[in-house]
């Protein structure tokens, strides 16, 4: 991963932004910008380079993972850490203009930009920064590909396990067990998310987690699921009816199904996410069940299992080469069924490279 330069571009953004320094604290932008895995620590980035904070917890690994950037290791929380270093070197330097620092707004909470405050001189100004780490994450290089399409495979194989499991009258949460323990010993570091198996009426449910509730003789069963590999996050869901399918269900199956090839079709650089959203929707509508379709159409992948951009109705950024994204539209009829679909797809120059590899045909157990 190329971290150096990952923090050289952050650097070359602050001027225009009149910031002196930026302080990252959400452990992701973290990992992104130095390498750093564990639970705690802050990245001062600054026209004079980077600085990591970390407690004494982390002196080894922090040495052994933290690229690019001073490593400062000391016995505080490493906020206060990173407030102290600065305002010794202001005071050092003697430096009598404000010296403004942004924050990630969307991360901080109240109490840690108040213990800011009330270490740092009155000569420093805190600033809500815009989401620059979250922007530059959107596009991801070859590496960050090559991490995600390894735990898209390595995910994608739990769906057979699901398959052998699933039966009338098995627990749901005994389902996800399962695919959780094959997912482990297949090197899978965690589950990005916990695992939705929703059968029957639950199945209405768009995030029904797994429950005690058993599988009915006759119903659609939706398995959505991913996993943490190196880091990063995979995602797909597949819907399977269990018994015999009627007429009806194969048609909600199909609509689903054709709404999210449509959406898939769609993606290619240079239109909008929301461009994206319409698809699937237009689809939808001529099967007469968009108004059952309740949720956005995707959302970015990476490092966080939900990150930018956000496919869906109104959204206008543009897509370019190297995002990688989830197509997942759904049908949702509340006390009867739902149905979900998806996949996730890295858009390339001249289109989009879907990285599911399970096939999307409807399969009754």
């Amino acid at each position: 991963m190329d971290h150096k330069g990952r923090q050289l571009r952050l650097q070359s953004a602050l001027p225009a932004l009149r910031l002196d320094a930026l302080l990252i604290t959400h452990l992701p932008n973290i990992r992104y910008l130095s390498g750093f895995t564990g639970s705690a620590g802050a990245l001062l980035v600054s026209k004079a380079g980077s600085v990591f904070f970390a407690d004494g917890r982390y002196t080894a690994q922090a040495r052994a993972e933290v690229k690019a950037a001073k490593i400062v290791i000391a016995s505080k929380a490493p906020l206060a850490t990173a407030a102290e270093w600065l305002s010794a070197r202001q005071q050092n330097g003697r430096r009598a203009i404000p010296f403004k620092v942004g924050i990630e707004g969307e991360h901080m909470t109240v109490a840690a930009r108040s213990l800011l405050a009330g270490i740092l001189p009155s000569t420093f100004r805190l600033r809500p920064a815009p989401p620059l780490v979250e922007k530059a994450r959107m596009v991801k290089d070859n590496d960050e590909i090559g991490c995600i399409r390894s735990a898209v495979i390595l995910g994608a194989s739990l769906f057979a396990r699901a398959l052998e499991v699933i039966r009338p009258g098995v627990r749901e949460a005994e389902v996800a067990s399962e695919m959780e323990y094959a997912a482990r010993k297949a090197g899978a570091q965690q589950m990005s998310f916990t695992t939705i198996i929703a059968s029957g009426e639950r199945s209405a449910l768009p995030h029904g987690r797994a429950s005690q509730a058993a599988i009915p003789g006759q119903a659609f069963v939706v398995c959505d699921f991913g996993v943490i590999l190196s880091g990063y996050c995979s995602d797909m869901t597949r819907t399977v009816y269990v018994g015999r399918p009627s007429a009806e269900a194969r048609g909600v199956y199909q609509a689903v199904k054709q709404a999210q090839q449509a959406a898939v079709d769609a993606v290619r650089p240079g239109i909008s996410v929301g461009e994206v959203d319409r698809a699937a929707r237009k689809s939808l509508q001529k099967s007469g069940l968009a108004k059952y379709f309740t949720h956005s159409t995707g959302h970015g992948v990476g490092l966080e299992i939900h990150e930018a951009p956000r496919v869906a109705a109104g959204q206008t950024e543009i897509l370019q080469p190297g995002m990688v994204i989830t197509i997942e539209p759904g049908v949702y009829v509340p006390g009867r069924w739902g149905v979900r679909i998806e996949d996730m797809v890295v858009v390339t120059e001249h289109g989009c490279e879907v990285l599911t590899p399970t096939s999307k045909e409807l399969v009754a157990i």
